[in-house]
């Protein structure tokens, strides 16, 4: 049977759902999307994901895709030119508020996961001594004086092959713990900053890890020469805590081609 694979682009508030993956009883993207497509098909659909997020933690340009027999897109009215808009519409109308559909078109022997080159990370701070409440949701307070310029050396030395098995849970599904991460670098403007980091593949909690860790130097509680000890197969306890979910975004997925 003759199928369309579709890759589809999409950003939501990570404080609406449960993370990426599909929850018995509780809100997640993935049943979000899937519901829509049911209703939009008439048929289940299976979905790739570049990269999966946990709950709290937000994404700016996620990329997923799935397939879908030619009979149903015959059936369903979606073979004109005008198909693809009406169908990124009827998504838009079925997902909530919370989620938008910023793109679908076809895209033969897509696979959102593996076709991904480097997917890139934000972690957002916010620093004034007083919390706001518009930013409260989208960053990690941290009031106080930070020592930005050691915060700067300690994120720099993480950038290549290294062993982050101290910034992943100690209770792990990952069998290999090296990962090469060809950024990561503090960014500032004004009372907000933020972490940039981008490798091939993350593992569960790597880039809130690195956060709450830089943040530590930044505190003066470790030093920046700490790091290289800490990237040389340091079990979990050794690193910082893990960073707040909210201030995470999911910031782009890169698969090759020239965007913005």
């Amino acid at each position: 049977m003759a199928t369309v694979t579709y890759r589809m682009d999409l950003q939501y508030d990570g404080g609406c759902f449960s993370g990426w993956a599909r929850q018995p009883g509780l809100p997640s993207v993935e049943e979000s999307l899937q519901g829509a497509l049911r209703t939009v098909l008439g048929t289940d659909v299976q979905l790739t994901v570049a990269g999966r997020t946990d709950a709290g933690v937000h994404a700016r340009r996620q990329v997923a895709g799935f397939s879908v027999p030619d009979q149903v897109l015959v059936k369903r009215g979606l073979t004109d030119g005008e198909a693809h808009r009406r169908l990124l519409l009827s998504l838009n109308q079925l997902t909530p508020p919370g989620l938008a559909v910023t793109g679908v078109r076809p895209s033969p022997d897509f696979d959102a996961r593996r076709d991904a080159c480097a997917r890139s990370y934000r972690y957002f701070i916010w620093r004034e001594e007083v919390p706001s409440p518009f930013r409260r949701a989208y960053s990690w307070h941290v009031p106080g004086p930070l020592d930005l310029a050691a915060m700067a050396a300690a994120a720099q030395s993480m950038e290549g092959s290294h062993d982050f098995t101290a910034f992943t849970p100690t209770e792990t599904q990952h069998v290999v713990m090296r990962r090469t991460l060809t950024r990561c670098r503090w960014r500032a403007r004004g009372p907000v900053l933020w972490l940039e980091v981008r490798s091939h593949t993350f593992m569960r909690h790597m880039v809130r890890t690195i956060a709450g860790t830089l943040i530590d130097v930044g505190r003066g509680i470790r030093s920046a020469d700490d790091i290289s000890r800490l990237l040389n197969g340091a079990p979990r306890c050794a690193a910082g805590l893990t960073a707040p979910s909210h201030g995470l975004f999911l910031w782009r997925v890169d698969y090759g081609e020239q965007s913005p």
